[in-house]
């Protein structure tokens, strides 16, 4: 609205005397939604005198900030103010009746800086607008009340040490809450209150700088700068906030590297052999990281002959190692000089140089006692197939090198020569065979030979021995292949039928002429033609050959051009087909002849399916069958009892002595008696009985024997703690075939009635037995 922008105008001027302030009537006419011509006329508009409050004001509440008035408020209480927007109601309030507007607690300009309110007068009676409505700010007024602080802080920078004077490090930055716009309130200046004189800030840029000189990192490494930054331009009353800058100075290869003493020595036994690590060699390096690094070697030629230096995984050791074999007896001691220059060379700092030192390096050589060394690091011998046994191939000679007229004995290593085709001599190493050898077989035969010292078995040394197996012309040359090939019936005189190659597998023998030769005269049915270069063409005579039903069997002869000469004969068959037009065969005789009557694919499929059939019948009779006779079985996995094993043998009962002693179970009157006392039972839970009525002594039961038995298996410690079946072989003393059954014990033959005992007395295993059999009969008057 134009009434708003001319509000805001005065607002900026900073003027807070009321003004006018005239909207166009169409804005007016077209809020009302009245159809027809728009009628244009001067409207009147509001009149404010106050558009700012001051942020943390303390004083009495509510403060008054500004007044609406409208030109249709005549002061006769017809118009009423409203105020909406941000704040309405609750920051900021409005009197109805004198457009008066009151702030209702004091404001953080930080929190919120402005509020956009929305102003109408209405009709008090009807509500009904009088103006329409008019929106205006109220801002708050910026105060210095807080302090710069650094949001990044604290902060952690890095500087290459040797430095210039004025190197940038880090650029700190503190920020203000208060109003940049407003006064000096949010003007900062930094200042250095902990670092100097080796740190500068720039006061208005906040960047940190060097302030001296060649810093050294080995001196100190890390230093701590506190800077400061102060609002009101750092005038006094400003507030005033600190962080800490941690600044590291970073290494430079300004350092070269130094030995820490002239000379070193070290000692290495002459059996070392090449890569042994001989000693360690250091320079030091204050220098960090690459800077460090170093690089070693050895400046004179005697001891790089014989000893290399590297430089270590981490780049600071020189690692000396042996180069080549030492040997005591020609040489004791060796003296060189080592070097150690860094890798990486700064040219900024090559005055603090140079950027290597030398160190002198001493290595005596140890004697040890050493294996038997050969006169050669390996042998390759050669021998002719064919030999005899027995036939000298060559021989091998080792010494002792510390004592040359000890005696040396050879061997060959059994996984060498697995086959055994070469014996050695102990003594002097000469090695013979023990086979005829055949070059075709076998070309190269690789022995390890040991030879050991006679006096030290544990010296020892190896070394290989390759032998050759010559060539001699003793295999006939043959065909490459089984030749099989075919001429169609309607060939021409002349016509190549077949390229017959030879081999022959002779080393030799392949680098001369092979020669082959079919048959002659004037009845052969084909023509054998020499190439001359190990092969020969088979051609289709100028008279043909007679029709027949058989294949021709074509007798070759080759032979070679050795010493001696070797030959052979070999067959090549050739049938003669009948051919289509292309060339391809369409049937041959003798296949015509000979091969039986094909099946069909459906007749293969019905033979198929029979068999299937057949096999499935057999295989449903079979199951059934045993089924049957499974349903007549008694299942073992059905019997509840344990620890039963059913025998379907019959033993022959007392009479029968051979399987078992039964002595003893036939003799309980010869048993040690029991220990008094019940005894501890590990497999049942122990219950209250009342103590037993001893027995009238008498001849000796089954009860008694049951008794023992159960005695001797509780006091046994080598039996599981659980109840298992034992075997008793007493049947009773009134007969020895009588029976256990309760259906005959209660007589015996020719004998009177005995007492009856009752089962409750024979324990708490019976128990059970003693329920099924009801309560015990009383006794017999």
């Amino acid at each position: 609205m134009w009434g708003l922008v001319r509000l805001l105008l005065a607002w900026l001027g900073g003027w807070g005397c009321m003004g006018r302030l005239a909207a166009p009537a169409r804005a007016w006419a077209g809020s009302r939604g009245a159809p027809g011509p728009v009628l244009l006329r001067n409207r009147r508009s509001w009149v404010w005198n106050q558009f700012f409050v001051i942020e943390e004001y303390a004083g009495p509440e509510p403060v008054l900030i500004g007044k609406l008035h409208s030109d249709v408020d005549r002061g006769e209480g017809r118009t009423k103010y409203l105020l909406t927007g941000e704040g309405a109601g609750t920051v900021f309030v409005i009197d109805e009746a004198t457009g008066n507007i009151h702030v209702t607690k004091s404001l953080d300009r930080e929190e919120k800086a402005q509020y956009v309110l929305l102003a109408q007068a209405v009709d008090r009676a009807s509500n009904r607008p009088l103006e329409p409505p008019s929106e205006f700010i109220i801002k708050v007024q910026d105060i210095n009340d807080n302090p710069p602080i650094f949001p990044l802080g604290p902060y952690h920078a890095t500087v290459p040490e040797m430095s210039n004077v004025g190197t940038s490090v880090i650029q700190v930055t503190a920020h203000d809450a208060d109003d940049p716009s407003y006064g000096n309130s949010a003007k900062l200046v930094y200042t250095v209150l902990d670092g100097l004189p080796f740190f500068s800030v720039d006061p208005q840029t906040g960047v940190i700088r060097t302030a001296i000189p060649n810093m050294d990192r080995e001196t100190q490494e890390e230093f701590l700068v506190v800077i400061q930054a102060k609002d009101m331009g750092g005038h006094m009353g400003g507030l005033s906030g600190s962080t800490t800058v941690t600044v590291t100075l970073s290494d430079v290869n300004d350092n070269p590297p130094k030995f820490p003493q002239s000379l070193y020595q070290f000692s290495v036994v002459e059996t070392a052999g090449p890569g042994t690590l001989v000693g360690r060699l250091r320079a030091q390096d204050p220098d960090l990281g690459d800077n460090a690094l170093m690089a070693y070697s050895i400046l004179d030629g005697e001891g790089s002959e014989a000893f290399s230096i590297s430089t270590d995984s981490q780049g600071r050791d020189g690692l000396l190692t042996v180069r080549k074999p030492l040997d005591f007896e020609t040489r004791r001691s060796y003296s060189f000089r080592v070097e150690a220059t860094n890798t990486l060379i700064d040219p900024a700092y090559l005055r603090r140089g140079p950027f290597k030192d030398v160190a002198s390096v001493r290595v005596a050589v140890q004697d040890a006692p050493e294996p038997p060394a050969f006169s050669q690091a390996a042998y390759h011998l050669a021998v002719s197939e064919n030999k005899a046994p027995g036939t000298l191939v060559g021989q091998v000679s080792a010494a002792d090198l510390d004592s040359p007229a000890s005696p040396i004995r050879y061997s060959i290593l059994p996984h060498s020569d697995p086959e055994r085709c070469f014996s050695i001599e102990p003594e002097d190493g000469t090695i013979r065979t023990v086979v005829p050898l055949d070059r075709e077989a076998r070309v190269w035969h690789n022995l390890t030979v040991l030879a050991t010292e006679l006096d030290s078995s544990a010296q020892a040394s190896r070394v290989q021995v390759a032998i050759q197996i010559l060539d001699e012309n003793d295999n006939a040359p043959q065909l490459a292949e089984p030749y099989d090939t075919f001429v169609c019936d309607s060939a021409v005189p002349g016509q190549l039928i077949q390229v017959i190659r030879a081999l022959d597998r002779d080393e030799v023998g392949n680098s001369s002429r092979v020669s082959l030769q079919g048959p002659l005269g004037p009845d052969a049915n084909f023509t054998v033609r020499d190439n001359r270069d190990g092969s020969a063409s088979l051609l289709l005579p100028s008279r043909p050959a007679p029709p027949r039903q058989a294949p021709y069997l074509v007798p070759i002869e080759l032979w070679d051009w050795g010493q001696p000469a070797l030959s052979s004969t070999a067959t090549v068959t050739v049938s003669v087909c009948r051919c289509r037009p292309d060339g391809s065969v369409a049937s041959c005789r003798p296949e015509a002849q000979l091969s039986p009557a094909g099946l069909s694919t459906g007749a293969l499929l019905a033979i198929i399916t029979c068999v299937g059939t057949l096999l499935a019948l057999v295989v449903l009779f079979v199951a059934l069958r045993r089924q049957k006779q499974e349903a007549l079985m008694v299942l073992e996995e059905e019997d509840v009892r344990e620890n039963i094993i059913t025998y379907d043998d019959e033993g022959g009962g007392e009479e029968d002595t051979e399987a078992f002693d039964i002595s003893a179970l036939q003799n309980p009157d010869g048993a040690v008696p029991p220990n008094p006392g019940p005894p501890a039972r590990r497999d049942v839970l122990p219950r209250a009985r009342a103590p037993r009525q001893p027995r009238p002594p008498g001849p000796a039961d089954v009860a008694q024997l049951l008794a023992l038995r159960l005695r001797e298996a509780d006091d046994d410690p080598s039996v599981p703690p659980y109840d298992s079946v034992q075997v008793y072989g007493y049947e009773g003393r009134g007969s020895s075939c009588g029976s256990l059954s309760s259906l005959g014990s209660g007589s015996e033959a020719g004998g009177a009635l005995g007492p009856a005992e009752p089962l409750d007395d024979w324990g708490p295993l019976f128990r059970t037995l003693a329920e099924l059999y009801g309560a015990k009969e009383p006794p017999t008057p």
